[in-house]
């Protein structure tokens, strides 16, 4: 079974983007710059914009985070983000999502300039994407294919369950990994919570992507012997035995899978830090965008 070690790859792209920074920053005194927007206090949405803002920081990158109350009306964070799309400063925006109810995602993702979206996430880069035409790719998705390719995990003509539909994971990596390409090919099919008979479906997976956010709701029983599983969940379960009194863990039981798996990503250190990375290649692709 291989471990499928996301931290250590998501090193490679860091490593490999930074010919690319050097060259904005010294030949066109460009340093790509993020702004990131975080409504409210939840607690997972600011562990995770911290850790961005870190790996922004430790490559001489701009990461500047604009904190807003949870009760923040949809005009103020509008206004906000027309003032980045305007500011040189910053080549990517991010809203962290979720947001709190009566904010409209969708209508906030809009007023993204397309050009800055950091996530892609905007409408007409979805559409781009679709289409085969270049634009920044949604991050995590982006970073599964990263996994596969550096792990050279065959994808042509095999059989991918994608258990999920978000506009965030399930459905653009479902597209992607459809695709004409190298790392795609693939016959696809995508359930969800409304699926019946899912461990049906599971079972017949070459490879399975798990973004269903239900804590290790996949184990043995729904995998095929030898097949990936990628593991995007990230859950927290009480554990007293532990000094924060819980833990991390996947939609996949990774004791129980990996005994069977031919490679699996933990939680923690699977596909969350490809996230993070794949923003970084993003921000940087924008600010070469920007020169142009």
């Amino acid at each position: 079974m291989i471990k499928i070690d996301g931290r250590e790859i998501s090193k490679k792209i860091r490593f490999g983007l930074k010919n690319k920074i050097d060259i904005l920053s010294n030949d066109h005194s460009v340093i790509p710059g993020l702004a990131v927007i975080l409504v409210g206090d939840d607690p997972a949405s600011k562990v995770y914009v911290g850790m961005k803002e870190k790996a922004f920081h430790k490559l001489g990158l701009v990461s500047e985070t604009f904190r807003l109350s949870a009760d923040v009306k949809l005009d103020e964070i509008l206004q906000l983000i027309n003032n980045l799309n305007n500011d040189n400063k910053f080549h990517g925006i991010l809203v962290q999502l979720p947001l709190p109810d009566h904010l409209d995602s969708l209508e906030v993702i809009k007023a993204i300039d397309p050009k800055k979206d950091a996530d892609g996430l905007h409408p007409e880069n979805l559409g781009n994407m679709i289409l085969d035409i270049e634009a920044p790719l949604p991050c995590t998705p982006h970073g599964i294919l990263m996994l596969l390719k550096y792990y050279n995990i065959e994808t042509n003509g095999k059989h991918v369950v994608v258990i999920g539909r978000s506009n965030i994971v399930g459905k653009p990596i479902a597209n992607l990994l459809s695709k004409k390409a190298k790392f795609g090919n693939a016959t696809v099919t995508v359930c969800h919570s409304r699926t019946k008979k899912l461990q049906y479906f599971v079972k017949q997976a070459d490879i399975v992507i798990a973004s269903i956010g239900k804590a290790e709701l996949i184990d043995a029983s729904f995998i095929k012997k030898g097949a990936v599983v990628i593991d995007v969940g990230v859950n927290r379960v009480e554990d007293l035995s532990l000094e924060k009194g819980y833990k991390l863990v996947g939609d996949v039981n990774y004791a129980e899978v990996s005994k069977i798996a031919s490679a699996i990503t933990p939680v923690p250190g699977g596909v969350g830090p490809m996230t993070i990375s794949m923003l970084i290649y993003n921000t940087v692709y924008l600010a070469e965008q920007s020169i142009i």
